[in-house]
């Protein structure tokens, strides 16, 4: 029988854990639990006989992937896939796969929430700013980009994007603006809203010389990934530039710090919280369980990463 493990230190949601049960049952799947675990050795031991696994921020690495000598596949529910040790994986003949587009809504209204509370001064009485009629850049236009834009229309927001690697034409179908250059979404728009995924080319690239760029009183968002921020160089920022503002959901490192210095400038949420929504959750949840059993059962690679 092809056993499955679904490893989350975040576990799912009750209404999607369950959903997850009744796809593999039905799929006559032999499955198991492993949640909230706080040490690797409770992975290692539980990867050994798995031939199938799915995770969400859970950390594949190497070491897990020379433990799981059956594994086939690996589900990341969600988006990035950073957390896959993709070398190994396919040097072992592992299937990596994500989930796109299940958490996108949960992530673009996220960014809105802390918008408005940055915008509104974090509730504190004073007066504060509205999102209409200001302009928003979207730095990379994929699932989470497209909700973005389409959730700032319905703020009135002017809405610009930069991605090389979508088509113009499917940006402009959307009713955005397109910018070719990166320079110039950041000195155009009053807001960025960071979704590029952590890569060679991409960590560390939110630098001083790039925020530079941006209009007095901008705000950077990101959602995507903390490693894309260089964050001496964000500190330096700060200091440098009075109104410059910065939120996210992944804390810095140096997050002490900045909110020591500019509490008023600055938000981080306890933990991400891009997917920490029922629905986001059970989506990408009931999505990996189907790519798993539409893999096994007929080669189908659609979300392969690898």
């Amino acid at each position: 029988m092809t056993k499955v493990l679904i490893a989350t230190e975040k576990p799912f949601a009750k209404v999607a854990s369950d959903q997850i049960r009744t796809i593999f049952e039905e799929a006559g799947y032999e499955y198991n639990f492993l949640e909230k675990y706080t040490d690797k050795s409770e992975l290692l031991n539980a990867v050994q006989d798995a031939e199938a696994i799915i995770i969400r921020s859970d950390k594949i690495t190497s070491e897990v992937i020379e433990a799981a000598p059956k594994l086939k596949i690996v589900v990341r529910a969600g988006a990035g896939y950073d957390n896959v040790d993709l070398t190994a994986a396919t040097e072992k003949d592992v299937v990596v796969m994500n989930t796109p587009g299940q958490n996108a809504n949960a992530v673009a209204e996220l960014v809105f929430g802390m918008m408005v509370y940055q915008a509104r001064n974090h509730f504190n009485g004073s007066s504060g700013i509205e999102l209409k009629g200001k302009k928003i850049g979207i730095h990379a236009y994929g699932n989470v980009g497209k909700n973005v834009a389409r959730v700032a229309k319905g703020f009135g927001m002017d809405v610009f994007a930069f991605d090389p690697f979508v088509p113009a034409e499917a940006i402009k179908a959307d009713g955005v603006t397109v910018l070719n250059d990166r320079d110039e979404l950041y000195s155009t728009c009053d807001y960025i809203s960071l979704h590029i995924p952590a890569t060679k080319e991409t960590i560390q690239s939110i630098n001083y010389e790039l925020l530079s760029k941006m209009k007095n009183e901008a705000t950077l968002i990101n959602t995507a990934r903390k490693e894309v921020i260089h964050e001496e160089e964000l500190l330096r920022f700060f200091r440098d530039n009075d109104n410059f503002k910065y939120i996210s959901d992944i804390a810095p490192d140096n997050k002490v710090q900045l909110e020591a210095e500019f509490a008023d400038r600055c938000f981080f949420t306890p933990k991400k919280m891009g997917a920490q929504t029922s629905e986001a959750n059970i989506n990408a949840g009931i999505a990996a369980a189907h790519q798993i059993i539409a893999f096994l059962e007929k080669g189908i690679t659609q979300f392969k990463v690898n």
